[in-house]
């Protein structure tokens, strides 16, 4: 993992729509944009969810007539094992890193060798063995958490210590689970608490419409910004509607990449080195503002500050009242 520049994740999720070809064009448009992981989902949906679970109000309204149960839905979206060679493939031959998020115990096996850091979903920070596994196969972990109050993030964070995570490779995500999240309860804010009371790496996982709120994100400091993103919004699929499009999905790494170097200065306040160039031309010096005679005093009619800053600065403007001309001043001659 990144540790000095903002890591970006391309929540592809299950936006492939259960098809293989969808899922390598997803990979594509990842790396396009520039985004340094492209994150799939891992699940069995037998291991994930019992068959009477409804879907939520989000999945019912992007999937209507398909079925009211979390099951059928899933069922229909897991990736195959024999994708996960060639997406991998994929992903080293586009120059970006491959991730994928395990649902379910036998999903965290599978992963073990194939991801560099392991991504827990929101859902499953109250899923005490889900934790414990996690942490015990040693790798830096990336933790989600909405739905979640800090007290849950706090104990979900300890479970991952008591079982050998380290402190410094966990990286906390601010995180609502609304697609799409409504800006007001974004509650962006809440990211800086976490940091602030579990002295952890924050990050941000976002759910809203459009680009804004990870870009915030990413000038709050967070060091992780995970965004959705499709290759049509109005393709099928309980997601899609909540997502970026490969443009958009450019558009705010391109971003995020900038507020990466606006904020990544000294932090002290002093002239850069792009500016010094116009500190002359940028400020103003005392003038003569009509022809002063050798010997005259000069005074508030005869003199005034205009560019450029190449004579005397107005700081000493009171020193040089009263004073008397030294030479024969013409208009706008500097003092």
């Amino acid at each position: 993992m990144k540790l000095n520049n903002v890591l970006i994740i391309a929540e592809a999720g299950v936006n492939h729509n259960g098809e293989l070809q969808k899922a390598i064009e997803l990979i594509d448009a990842a790396a396009d944009a520039g985004a340094d992981y492209v994150k799939f989902q891992t699940f069995k949906a037998e291991k994930l969810v019992n068959r009477s679970a409804q879907k939520a109000d989000y999945q019912k309204k992007n999937m209507q007539g398909k079925g009211n149960t979390q099951f059928d839905m899933l069922k229909k979206l897991e990736m195959g094992d024999y994708w996960y060679p060639q997406l991998m493939a994929r992903c080293e031959e586009k120059n970006i890193k491959f991730l994928s998020t395990a649902f379910d115990l036998d999903s965290i096996d599978f992963l073990k060798n194939k991801i560099d850091f392991y991504k827990i979903p929101s859902g499953e920070i109250t899923n005490l063995p889900y934790l414990e596994k996690v942490a015990q196969l040693h790798l830096p972990i990336v933790m989600s958490t909405g739905m979640a109050n800090l007290l849950e993030v706090k104990e979900a964070l300890d479970i991952l210590l008591d079982n050998g995570a380290k402190k410094e490779e966990i990286t906390v995500l601010h995180c609502n689970t609304e697609y799409p999240t409504p800006f007001e309860d974004v509650n962006l804010l809440a990211m800086n608490q976490i940091a602030r009371e579990l002295d952890v790496k924050v990050g941000y996982s976002d759910h809203t419409l459009g680009i804004e709120v990870p870009i915030a994100a990413a000038a709050l400091g967070a060091s992780v910004i995970e965004k959705h993103f499709t290759l049509d919004r109005n393709l099928p699929g309980p997601d899609h509607a909540a997502s970026l499009n490969p443009n958009e999905l450019k558009a705010m790494v391109v971003a995020i990449r900038n507020i990466e170097k606006a904020i990544g200065g000294s932090g002290i306040k002093e002239a850069s080195k792009s500016e010094l160039k116009n500190i002359l031309l940028g400020r103003k010096s005392i003038i003569a503002i009509q022809p002063i005679i050798k010997g005259t005093i000069f005074t508030e009619e005869n003199i005034g500050i205009k560019r450029p800053g190449t004579g005397i600065s107005p700081m000493k403007w009171y020193e040089v009242l009263g004073k008397k001309a030294d030479r024969d001043y013409k208009f706008d001659d500097l003092i």
